[in-house]
């Protein structure tokens, strides 16, 4: 028979394991976002796949509690537990690399992101979740063999305890755990705590000491080998900078030197060759293919020679900032105001992009939308490149009221421009925000980027916004001979019509996930059919 003892330690096990049920549930998303990105779609993964072992973890837990020593299960539960926790940030590069391999393209690594994620998740945390969840009716059982309780009562305690325990792990693991130790360390010291948990409790009940022994060298193992997440291999020419974990996603800076000048960037949850900042030596236009560059143009349309306020929203390491300080007209004068949610990515900008934000006002984890609410209302541009991964524009920055909150703000004649990536001037997102904030403003347009699959919307408050055949368009200088040319082409530029009403994007309804996925797979069956 059971020995009766105190129920305090079995309560404090549960409190442990209901915390480690949410490191490993909020760090998942984490670990999977360098392959798979931080979406809905990801989240949503996790989470079921999460809900769906612990739900199984439940049924398990109340088959094992019938055993004649409940306590002796619960520490091999724990440790085995442990043992899996401490081999996931190992694991985890391996798993993602079946189910997204290594070389492809945006269009074809699209449709595995939705899938992949899915049953990466199932593989790698299912079974840590799973034998977590049989914590919960194995210390029911323990706690009322203990203390003779009945089961409700018993029942009441364990959920209270491991409940607290839950609320201490997604606090901890947010704010503390993963920014101060990073991922790998987080799961580490989540398997070691379930470990020593387990031990004491399996030597406490004279479980074999060998067994024992064998089950912490293989957690201890996989805490080694999970150390150090197993990342892509860094190209021939590739330095990284920096790398660091933020409370919202791996950033990391990087030198690129294989094309002769060496160009810095910014690299955010990447599993793909993409990037977020940009530096080049010298401050003004990037060149073809850089997006930042069309942002340097309404100062030069609206004629502006003294003062020029920016505010951009989703400053990243601040390429913008870097663009307008050398691309505006001669003698205007920059007033600069950033803001960018993640304080580790302006470190970085700060480290390595030569961002100033001594001489520019820098606003760091703030929201851009709930920022809005505390700035002034003058600025002459604001640029919205707001992203995350290579597609991701968040729901509460691209929808009608957030594009009306940003007009608030405008000057007289203030602009308002935005970065949007898509395939054509009829792609899904580009419609349908193009469409959105052509409702709000009355006026817009479109302006394709050369080499790129970006476009730059463009709205100006109460006046319309130039057209290559309008006398507001061109302007005389090295900016107007390097950008006007290849906007002013056929093809090059469109005007967007409004939404009509229930079509626009709204905070109460924006399906902008659902439009970016349907631009990729439509770009993609362009590409088929022209094979």
């Amino acid at each position: 028979m059971e020995r009766r003892s105190g129920s305090g330690p079995i309560l404090a096990v549960a409190a442990v394991a209901g915390a480690a049920t949410m490191a490993v549930e909020l760090a998942a998303v984490r670990l999977l976002a360098p392959w798979f990105g931080a979406s809905s779609r990801v989240w949503t993964n996790v989470i079921g796949v999460i809900l769906l072992a612990l739900a199984l973890g439940y049924l398990l837990g109340a088959r094992l509690a019938a055993r004649e020593r409940p306590r002796r299960v619960l520490a091999w539960t724990l440790v085995a537990a442990a043992a899996w926790t401490a081999w996931l940030p190992w694991l985890a590069g391996h798993v993602c690399r079946w189910f997204l391999p290594d070389g492809l393209g945006l269009d074809r690594a699209m449709e595995l992101w939705t899938w992949g994620s899915l049953a990466s998740t199932a593989v790698l945390f299912l079974p840590s979740a799973l034998l977590l969840g049989t914590v919960g009716p194995l210390a029911l059982e323990c706690v009322q063999r203990a203390e003779g309780s009945s089961a409700g009562s018993a029942g009441g305690r364990v959920l209270a305890w491991s409940t607290l325990g839950s609320l201490a792990g997604t606090f901890a693991t947010t704010h503390a755990l993963v920014p101060w130790l990073g991922l790998s360390w987080t799961f580490i010291g989540a398997g070691c705590t379930l470990l020593a948990l387990g031990l004491t409790l399996a030597f406490v009940e004279r479980g074999p000491a060998r067994g024992a022994a064998a089950m912490a060298l293989f957690a201890c193992v996989g805490a080694v080998l999970g150390s150090r997440l197993e990342r892509s291999p860094t190209p021939e020419g590739v330095v990284v900078l920096e790398e660091r974990e933020s409370s919202y996603q791996s950033v990391r800076a990087i030198e690129d030197r294989r094309w002769g000048e060496a160009v810095r960037l910014l690299q955010v949850n990447e599993g793909l060759d993409s990037f977020q900042s940009v530096w080049k030596p010298t401050a003004g236009l990037l060149g073809p293919g850089y997006y930042y560059d069309l942002f340097a143009l309404p100062a030069w349309w609206s004629g502006e020679r003294e003062r020029w306020k920016v505010l951009v929203l989703g400053l990243g390491a601040g390429t913008t900032f870097r663009v307008l300080r050398g691309a505006s007209p001669e003698g205007v004068e920059l007033e600069l105001v950033g803001v960018e949610l993640d304080p580790v990515v302006v470190e970085l900008g700060q480290n390595w992009f030569e961002l100033d934000a001594t001489r520019d006002r820098v606003i760091s984890g703030v929201d851009a939308r709930a920022a809005l609410a505390a700035l002034e209302s003058d600025f002459d541009l604001i640029v919205l490149d707001a992203y995350a991964r290579q597609v991701e524009i968040p729901f509460h920055l691209s929808s009608e009221e957030a594009l009306r909150a940003m007009r608030a703000h405008l000057a007289p004649g203030g602009w308002l421009a935005i970065n949007v990536g898509g395939f054509g001037f009829d792609d899904p997102v580009v419609t349908g925000l193009g469409g959105t904030l052509a409702r709000v403003f009355e006026h817009s347009v479109a302006y394709r980027v050369p080499a790129s699959r970006n476009f730059v919307l463009f709205a100006r408050a109460d006046e319309p916004v130039p057209l290559p055949s309008s006398p507001g368009f061109r302007f005389e200088g090295s900016v107007g001979a390097a950008l006007l040319p290849s906007l002013s082409i056929p093809g090059a530029f469109a005007r967007l019509e409004p939404a009509a009403l229930g079509s626009a994007l709204t905070d109460d309804r924006n399906p902008i996930d659902e439009l970016q996925m349907r631009s990729l797979e439509e770009a993609r069956g362009r590409l088929r059919a022209s094979l």
